[in-house]
């Protein structure tokens, strides 16, 4: 009887300890004009309360976040919990005519979610046009109270930024591109926390500086806030240890470098170990795209670094920063094995066993193509597809409202488990195939059984030219089994699985001219975005949705929508 006693006792001191470590956070978010000066000239930028980036929220896992987003800018406008798996709050979860229409200039939406079963680095982003330039910040969420770190504790934690920056109007340099048909501008610099670097025309006093103690740790949490561009990212004469990415835990990795596609997350610890002095820290692009055909030039990027500073406690004032080597634009080796090279932390907080029995198999093609267009130049588009098609958000509804409302002619139920056209994916020779290039467009979704076992090939296509696509999904994190180059190998590539211990995230990079492998189970009702993290490439349609089907029990069906939903 005693024993019994005991072990009661026990799981109410348990279940009040979990009670007790979760807090409501609340945030208010003024979305509106700023005025900021960036490369030798002001620019009216749409921002969150009057910052470059955004507020940092910082939470525990099991809090409940609410964000009340009062838009007072020029433009309609979501915002996007990035990574957030949104169980059953799938209403949160932002993206613009996928799960919500977009909250109107003077209008306002709550944001309320919980914070559960993860933990980590994540981010928030305007999920409308090209305002995702300026308008983020990111979601810290650390463990609950009394739950350490499955890595040495850091002295302090840092956030790097990176982002893009544009001498120009966002949304209009987006409008210019659609209404001709074309890539839109590129940046004329990338940032650190907002800060380009001393590079770039007068920005000698704009650069990022972190302050270090020799000998003390510091956990980085490194966010690609880009719009456009994956990026390399380095520190001078200083290695990393890898620790988590997109709020998962890894196997500790040591490296010199990281490789960041936008949307991505990676968690590092530096240890200031060197002499006591000044070392740069520097980003420049991962620029995979080549030439649609041979002998064309390479599709313009922008070709340039910034940088900021580490400076140890007592250097002296004369020292010269030390500046890392960068990789060229095209490392596709130095990134693929840094993709490559990461596990997950088998074992560790949060981790989810890889799913065994797969229930729905697919093969999904990304790429470029063209769609016709009798205003534009030459009477065609730029058009990105998924299998072929080229994803055209609803105008009158939301996916999620449709669903949850049985709406029917706002999306199909149809989009393919494979191409419809299968041919040589990544061989340059269709690079301009004109039988292959143009892309229907169409709103399908892939529907799925609540609590499927969903595995999908990515595979890329040399439709224009190849390049390193980031994927994200939204609602869920999958396990990465295998990536590679070529055409995916149906025999031979599942060989390669790893059903141990794979990296689990929300965005994969694929890699240029390849395949990679992703598995997840759809546990989560609603309707979840699937789409590449490029801005240049989401409005050219590259992307399609999940609608997960509700389960039979409460805990498995989706609420309906808060009374502030904004309509269209």
């Amino acid at each position: 009887m005693s024993r019994l006693l005991f072990l009661l006792t026990c799981a109410l001191a348990l279940l009040a300890s979990s009670v007790a470590s979760a807090a409501i956070v609340e945030h208010s978010f003024h979305v509106q004009n700023l005025t900021v000066r960036r490369l030798c000239s002001e620019q009216v930028i749409t921002a969150v309360n009057a910052k470059l980036p955004g507020p940092t929220l910082r939470v525990r896992e099991g809090d409940t976040l609410i964000v009340y987003v009062f838009n007072k800018s020029p433009y309609d406008l979501s915002i996007h919990w990035h990574g957030v798996f949104q169980l059953l709050s799938a209403w949160a979860d932002g993206p613009n005519m996928i799960t919500q229409c977009p909250i109107p200039p003077g209008g306002k939406y709550t944001y309320k979610f919980k914070l559960l079963q993860q933990e980590g680095t994540l981010w928030w982003h305007a999920h409308t046009s090209f305002l995702r330039a300026t308008v983020y910040g990111a979601l810290v969420i650390r463990p609950r109270s009394g739950h350490p770190y499955p890595f040495p504790k850091p002295n302090k934690e840092v956030l790097i930024l990176l982002g893009e920056w544009w001498n120009a109007n966002v949304v209009a340099v987006e409008s210019q591109a659609d209404a001709i048909g074309a890539p839109p501008n590129i940046s004329d610099a990338y940032t650190i926390n907002g800060l380009p670097g001393d590079l770039y025309n007068c920005s000698r006093n704009r650069m990022y500086k972190l302050k270090v103690q020799k000998g003390k740790t510091y956990l980085l949490r490194i966010i690609n806030a880009a719009l456009n561009n994956q990026l390399f990212f380095r520190i001078a004469n200083h290695n990393m240890t890898v620790v988590a990415v997109d709020a998962g835990y890894t196997v500790p990795y040591v490296t010199d470098v990281v490789v960041t596609g936008p949307g991505q997350t990676v968690d590092v610890l530096l240890v200031a170990d060197k002499e006591a002095g000044s070392y740069f820290m520097a980003a420049n692009p991962y620029a995979s795209a080549a030439p649609a055909a041979p002998g064309a030039p390479v599709p313009p990027f922008d070709n340039t670094t910034t940088r900021g500073i580490v400076v140890y406690e007592g250097a002296p004032l004369s020292t010269i920063p030390k500046m890392p080597p960068l990789p060229g634009f095209n490392d596709t080796p130095t990134a693929h094995k840094f993709f490559t090279s990461l596990t997950g932390l088998a074992g560790g907080p949060h981790w989810v066993p890889v799913p065994c029995q797969v229930d729905e198999h697919m093969l999904v093609t990304v790429g470029l193509g063209l769609s016709i267009c009798p205003t534009c130049l030459n009477g065609t588009r730029l058009a990105a597809s998924m299998n072929n098609f080229s994803f055209v958000r609803p105008s009158s509804l939301s996916l999620l409202q449709a669903f949850f409302f049985n709406v029917s002619g706002i999306y199909t139920p149809d989009f393919p488990d494979t191409p419809p056209i299968q041919f040589d994916y990544t061989n340059p020779i269709n690079a301009l195939n004109l039988s292959l290039l143009f892309t229907p467009k169409s709103t399908s979704v892939k529907v799925l059984k609540y609590n499927a076992t969903v595995e999908a090939v990515l595979q890329n296509t040399a439709l224009l030219g190849v390049e390193n696509h980031p994927i994200h999904l939204h609602g869920f994190n999958f396990h990465v089994l295998a990536q590679g180059f070529g055409n995916y190998d149906p025999l031979n590539d599942p060989k390669k699985f790893n059903l141990i211990n794979p990296l689990i995230r929300n965005t994969i990079s694929v890699p240029v001219g390849g395949w990679a492998v992703i598995r997840f189970v759809a546990n989560n009702p609603g309707v979840w975005f699937f789409h590449c993290h490029l801005d240049n490439h989401l409005p050219l349609g590259l992307a399609s949705a999940f609608v997960v089907e509700n389960g039979l029990t409460p805990e498995s069906t989706l609420p309906p929508p808060p009374v502030d939903l904004p309509q269209c």
